[in-house]
């Protein structure tokens, strides 16, 4: 029989085991929840951005955000282009997996636009050649749903391709892509474009085990033709040039062109290029792009910030061009006025010689 004073010492000792269980519960909450539930039905509904903000959580949850399988469906909802047999297996030979192909390609490339701007360090080395092949996975959404996705092997190693103008073009002349983007009537219906296409241009290189993204991921401009009725989405990304500088920059264009019959109601994709011209407007050789890609796929990113500094960026690169533009035509109005002058120095000396022989 217990005595009172046994009562008491055994309500005590159950409510120190219920604060400890309370507290343990409260301090490990996550392990109650098993594995699997964490990673199939949590872990694996996240995005890209919030798959990382979560590993930075706790233990438990940066073990199991380190899990290459969990990174490999994160990239394949990201980039559907990406869910070939050969990507995803050189995806996963990467350095950190899918892991640090999502951290290499979902982030913006940051190019200094600082007129003065030093040019950095990894910008002095330029190799000769620094891949024999690119890989472009591009995916194209409107309002969210996926309208076009492809993965094109361009072969980079041919003397024609490094004397030609660099071009990737991802679809051919007669090959087209319907869509549901229904076709516009007014320029009105073209600026809501701007907010509704949002585009991925991933380029790997499989030697160097290295990719990066080289687009606005939404248009710079949507321009409808008034002919044609064809529609220009452009995106545009400047990256540093030869030699890093606010004067050596160069932009990634990439037109995506959508057309169609006005019986078919919604326009096709026709065109998606990428090319690269610098503020002489130019467009790189393939010899010179190479070099520059090759120090993109190293230089830093700007974060996250994928929704901005696209555009801005693009119109600081067009304010840049056009004051260029200018100072060469002044440059060549001077340059044709002392020409204009000096012609008429060497005439007037020649007539006035002409008169004091006589």
């Amino acid at each position: 029989m217990a005595t009172p004073s046994t009562k008491v010492i055994a309500a005590e000792q159950t409510e120190i085991e219920r604060v400890d269980y309370r507290g343990t519960a409260t301090s490990s909450s996550l392990s109650v929840i098993h594995e699997d539930i964490l990673r199939t039905h949590i872990l694996n509904r996240l995005d890209g951005v919030s798959f990382l903000s979560t590993a930075c959580a706790s233990t438990e949850l940066s073990s199991l955000a380190s899990q290459d399988n969990l990174w490999r469906n994160v990239c394949r909802s990201t980039w559907p282009s990406t869910d070939l047999p050969r990507l995803q297996e050189l995806i996963s030979a990467f350095p950190g997996g899918h892991c640090s192909f999502f951290s290499a390609s979902f982030p913006l490339l940051a190019a200094n636009m600082e007129p003065h701007a030093k040019p950095p360090a990894h910008s002095q080395a330029e190799p000769e050649t620094f891949t024999e092949e690119l890989i472009s996975a591009v995916d194209i959404y409107h309002r969210g749903e996926l309208i076009f996705s492809r993965a094109v092997e361009t072969e980079t190693a041919s003397s024609w391709f490094r004397c030609s103008p660099f071009r990737v073009d991802l679809l051919d002349t007669k090959d087209t892509c319907p869509t549901r983007i229904p076709r516009p009537e007014t320029e009105g219906a073209c600026g809501e474009l701007e907010e509704e296409l949002t585009l991925s241009w991933v380029l790997i290189d499989p030697a160097g085990r290295w990719a990066v993204n080289v687009s606005s991921h939404r248009p710079v401009s949507v321009q409808r033709h008034w002919l044609s009725g064809e529609v220009h989405a452009r995106f545009a990304l400047v990256v540093a040039g030869e030699r890093g500088t606010a004067s050596e920059l160069v932009q990634c264009g990439i037109v995506v062109t959508c057309g169609g019959g006005i019986q078919e109601g919604a326009m096709h994709v026709r065109e998606v290029s990428l090319q690269m011209e610098n503020l002489d407007r130019m467009y790189m050789s393939g010899k010179d792009s190479l070099g520059i890609l090759g120090r993109a796929f190293g230089g830093s990113r700007n974060g996250m910030k994928r929704e901005r500094g696209g555009r801005g960026r693009h119109e600081e690169f067009v304010a840049l061009k056009r004051r260029r533009r200018e100072r060469k035509l002044r440059a060549e109005g001077a340059m044709d006025t002392l020409c204009v002058a000096s012609t008429v120095f060497i005439f007037a000396s020649l007539v006035l010689l002409l008169m004091w022989r006589r």
